[in-house]
């Protein structure tokens, strides 16, 4: 078993999972990377560094000791990301400055603690970042985070001085919001407290009209009530001033391997977003969070203008099974069962982390801003009962539905929800004949369709974060005759082809697959093969997420013993291959298109390879033959397309949908806000008037029975009702498709 809340699409996961695949380099291929590495280390050794062997993990180290050990795990870090990384890149001038901007941007992301004079008084490091880090020297991180320091401190003096001197919120100005995604920063010191005021002030009117609208709402429901009794107990300046606190004593904390791990982690993400440095301490704490047991809510969690927001729910995990915590939701407090809410605002996503996880069975509180009420949301609390999410609760489920054709005769349709490719390897490798996997799940959730003779099949494919790559690949197999499925190029330039042997077929009937924006890797694979092979019939966001690359985990401490070394490294994470479809277009960045766009909440959402910094870039090589199944299903895709179209026009469902996906978006598109008290409140009570006529609307329209309605679902089941009438073509007409 292991408990995971590192890194998912570049966000965070509150989940504690069984069976997570973890690939592994071939030994004598590790051994030889590994010698390439000592040999490139031990050219800059100094001679004090190479007599000092250690015996073992020192408790106690001089201050002579941890320089060594900290110039070593930065010049390891370097050797090992230039040599192996899949950019195949040396650190150079480019990468330099790039590093220095990314370290600036780790520790500043909205640019309000470090001024353009700042900046050019740290320039004559910009320019040799490559060198001093292949040669060990960490100088520039430790200066620029002394200063991190110091500011931060003078902002939160700032900020009491101002909350204790109070402001005017009847003032006609504005403050720029989401700074992160642009490099502006202030001129000098004088621009950069003006920059506080701004923050400072809309942070305390923020929780003034969150009150407001509380106070207004309270008598109408008593868990609003409820949560206003205990969101109250602090004055907003209070909640403020006490997470600044909390925040400056978590920075003024940190230690030297700590902040060197910042450094480094800006390092390796000029590589590749999916790229880290995880400190000996940070892997200490996880593995002591797997032996505890520890678990979570089941959520993927991310950041965006200070806040924590829901990325993701994890079938089967205690958020997605109490139906109340949604995507795009905010966490802004979290409390442990009867205690105090403890405000999360502006934390660091790990402590967030910490502060949900817990033991089996204990309850946490999220007080939570509802993602589809936009900027004016009025808090909500949910609570729920932590619980480690097992695999049974994310295996393949399928279900039976009846349709009804044009002409009144009747089919069958069966529907298979798949959120992860996942498999138990060590059962699968000591011989156990009923191990599980997605694939074995699958096949035998369509052998019961084949028993009740279903006509069509949905693959839900929607939010699958993907997992093993030979899960995709047996998957594939189960739809198609055997043939190649993925491509793999490394960073030595070699392709390796991927292929399902078996030529057997599990299903060939109508098929779809189901996608958005959160279908990522494996699941793009299968995605991808069935799109190429002219198998079946996509429906689902613009893309998919995007992710193509291959990412790997390097140990530091197994570098160190072959080096005689025997102290804490740490643990590097970075990409080392591309996938190809067999069409040869790589999945990076672009993901898979689907046949059949349907606009969803996750269309409307910011996620995506293409929005990570320093991604990996698209690429292209030569296709593979492969099966051309239907040569025929573009003229039928062009038909589905026109019939869906006009159902969605006619649905007066859908109409009230986009006027609210609109409105989010609207919301995700605004520049700056108001921080006069009024209009921010006018601007409430409007949007919540549209708000909660659109709801009515939806209410009047929707059946009383069916609460939890699912409209990209029911308009994908229209589309295979459509599909499923349509000539099909047989197998044994399949034409090989050639290559480029």
């Amino acid at each position: 078993m292991k408990t995971s809340c590192i890194d998912f699409h570049g966000y965070y996961v509150i989940v504690t999972v069984q069976d997570k695949f973890t690939g592994k380099l071939d030994k004598n291929m590790k051994k030889t990377i590994y010698s390439q590495i000592i040999l490139f280390l031990l050219s800059f050794m100094t001679i004090g560094l190479t007599q000092a062997a250690s015996a073992g993990v020192e408790e106690k180290k001089s201050p002579e000791q941890e320089k060594e050990q900290l110039e070593l795990i930065t010049r390891m870090t370097a050797a090992i990301l230039t040599r192996n990384h899949y950019r195949q890149h040396p650190l150079d001038n480019e990468f330099s400055i790039k590093i220095f901007n990314e370290y600036f941007r780790l520790l500043d992301p909205n640019n309000i603690f470090f001024t353009q004079d700042d900046i050019k008084s740290f320039g004559k490091y910009k320019l040799y970042l490559d060198d001093l880090t292949v040669a060990g020297d960490y100088t520039f991180a430790f200066k620029v985070y002394e200063l991190y320091i110091k500011r931060f401190e003078q902002y939160r003096k700032f900020a009491e001085a101002s909350m204790k001197k109070g402001f005017d919120f009847s003032k006609d100005e504005y403050i720029e919001i989401d700074n992160s995604k642009t490099e502006k920063r202030p001129v000098n010191e004088t621009e950069m407290r003006e920059a506080w005021r701004k923050k400072i002030k809309n942070d305390v009117l923020y929780f003034r009209l969150m009150d407001r609208a509380m106070k207004e709402e309270r008598d109408e429901d008593k868990d609003k009530k409820k949560v206003h009794a205990s969101w109250s107990r602090q004055t907003a300046e209070q909640k403020i001033q006490h997470r600044l606190h909390d925040i400056a004593n978590e920075i003024e904390k940190r230690d030297k391997i700590g902040i060197l791990g910042l450094y480094l982690t800006a390092v390796a993400q000029v590589y590749g977003p999916h790229s880290n440095y995880m400190t000996p301490k940070q892997e200490q704490d996880f593995n002591i969070d797997m032996k505890l047991s520890l678990s979570g809510i089941g959520a993927l969690l991310g950041i965006e203008d200070g806040y924590t927001k829901v990325v993701k729910l994890i079938p089967g995990g205690p958020a997605e099974k109490g139906g109340k915590l949604k995507v795009e939701d905010r966490i802004i407090a979290v409390s442990q069962d009867s205690g105090e809410p403890v405000n999360i605002i502006d934390m660091p996503i790990s402590k967030v982390v910490n502060l949900i996880r817990g033991q089996k069975g204990t309850k946490v509180i999220l007080t939570v801003l509802p993602g589809d009420k936009g900027i004016n949301a009025v808090p909500k609390q949910i609570a729920i009962v932590r619980d480690v999410v097992k695999l049974k609760d994310s295996e393949a489920k399928g279900e039976i539905k009846e349709i009804t054709g044009p002409d009144g005769s009747k089919k069958k349709l069966g529907i298979i929800s798949l959120s992860k490719f996942y498999i138990d390897f060590k059962a699968a490798h000591t011989g156990d004949p009923n191990y599980k996997s997605s694939t074995r799940d699958v096949a035998k959730i369509l052998e019961d369709f084949q028993k009740k003779k279903v006509d069509g099949v949905i693959m839900d494919m929607r939010s699958n974060g993907g997992g093993s790559l030979m899960e995709a690949i047996s998957l594939s197999g189960l739809f198609i005759r055997s043939g190649p499925v993925v491509q793999v190029r490394g960073a030595n330039e070699n392709v390796s082809v991927k292929e399902d042997p078996d030529p057997a077929i599990q299903y060939s009937g109508p098929l779809m697959v189901l996608t958005n924006k959160l279908t990522s890797s494996a699941a793009e694979i299968f995605t991808g093969a069935i799109k190429d092979y002219n198998r079946g019939v996509i429906v689902g966001d613009s893309r998919t997420y995007g992710k193509g690359t291959v990412l790997d985990v390097y140990e530091l401490n197994d570098l160190l013993k072959y080096m005689g070394k025997k102290f804490p490294g740490g643990t590097l994470k970075f990409e080392t291959a591309l996938f190809f479809r067999v069409n040869g277009s790589s999945t990076q960045k672009v993901g898979i298109k689907p046949h059949i766009f349907i606009d969803s909440v996750t269309e409307a959402m910011e996620v995506g390879e293409e929005h990570n910094r320093h991604s990996v870039p698209w690429a292209k090589i030569a296709a593979v033959e492969h099966d051309d199944f239907d040569s025929k299903l573009p003229d039928k895709v062009k038909a589905l397309v026109e019939a869906s179209h006009k159902r969605c026009v006619a649905n007066p469902k859908f109409k009230i949908r986009e006027r609210d996906l609109q409105t989010f978006r609207d919301y995700k598109k605004r520049k700056k806000v108001s921080l006069n008290e009024e209009k921010r409140w006018l601007e409430y009570k409007k949007q919540k008037k549209v708000q909660e006529e659109q709801s009515k609307l939806l209410e009047d329209e929707a059946d009383k029975d069916d609460k939890n309605e699912d409209l990209f679902m029911d308009e994908a089941v229209h589309i295979m009702q459509d599909y499923m009438y349509m000539p099909q073509t047989k197998l044994v007409e399949n034409k090989k498709i050639a290559k480029n």
